[in-house]
């Protein structure tokens, strides 16, 4: 059981024995008064702040404890966590949560909620040339296609998607300002600003991919899985996504391929695309019915 943070006043001075840190203000302990406890489900790795005070707890269930508080009286504290669950993908997980004296409040940060808020960043690898080529080619991009790269980074599918492949329009979306500087004056270089858009941007945030025929991503699996039901919703019938290297969770892509380029992780050489066959579905495999 860990202790929460505690005021630093003598009348606490037992508790302040286990903790130094300020957690709640403007307490004073007496006997009528009762701690409250939170029950915190994490990553087992994440690292955990409460109302910006770091905490040395570990593990996947974490229990922490307030000092006295006044009963009949709500109280809150916000609790932040923050994992890496490999080299590439950073989460962070906030919640608010509510505690009156002597009760138990429990909370589930187990997991990221891109429609609470949370948020999942990808660090950015270039899409090497051999691969951009052959997923536009995979897409079948042409002269009627709007193509959104969703993570976009130096803009390098968007720009190859209307230099190359003569598509309509290209949209690209990150959250790096400084890829998107890039992009911009990559696009003015080779003269194709007319053509393509760059825009910082949450891409679990996007709201128009109703005007894309092709999406292109470059992300994580778990990004794709949280991307999906947007993807669903907004895309229409007959729009493609391909997708280097990582899934679309228990959606299976229609074609794979292997791009030939030197990389020693395997999954690096593949492209996946899927097409959506009607709105807000997915592709269906055919059953047939089991033999009685």
């Amino acid at each position: 059981m860990i202790g929460f943070p505690l005021l630093r006043r003598a009348a606490l001075a037992l508790i302040l024995a286990l903790s130094a840190m300020s957690f709640v203000r403007g307490q004073t302990a007496n006997s009528q008064r009762l701690s409250a406890t939170v029950v915190l489900r994490v990553h087992p790795d994440a690292k955990v702040t409460v109302d910006g005070h770091a905490t040395k707890s570990t593990g996947s269930t974490r229990r922490f404890v307030s000092p006295p508080l006044e009963p009949g009286k709500k109280y809150h504290y916000t609790l932040v966590a923050e994992w890496k669950p490999n080299t590439y993908e950073t989460f962070t997980v906030a919640r608010t949560v509510h505690v009156e004296a002597g009760k138990i409040a429990e909370e589930d940060m187990s997991k990221a909620d891109a429609k609470r808020g949370d948020k999942l960043v990808i660090i950015y690898v270039p899409t090497p040339p051999e691969v951009v080529e052959a997923m536009l080619k995979l897409a079948k991009v042409g002269k009627d296609d709007v193509v959104y790269d969703l993570g976009c980074g130096d803009g390098r599918i968007v720009i190859a998607a209307v230099e190359e492949f003569n598509a309509k329009h290209g949209v690209g979306v990150d959250l790096d300002p400084e890829r998107i500087a890039e992009a911009l004056k990559k696009a003015k270089r080779v003269g194709a600003e007319e053509k393509v858009e760059f825009r910082r941007q949450d891409v679990l945030k996007i709201d128009d991919l109703s005007k894309a025929s092709v999406v292109t991503l470059y992300l994580s699996d778990d990004l794709n899985e949280m991307l999906k039901p947007i993807l669903l919703k907004q895309l229409k019938p007959g729009a493609r996504i391909v997708s280097h290297r990582f899934r679309m969770g228990d959606w299976k892509p229609e074609k794979t391929e292997k791009v030939p380029i030197e990389h020693p992780i395997a999954d690096e050489k593949l492209i996946h695309l899927w097409t959506l066959p009607k709105k807000g579905g997915e592709k269906k495999e055919d059953k047939k019915p089991a033999d009685k």
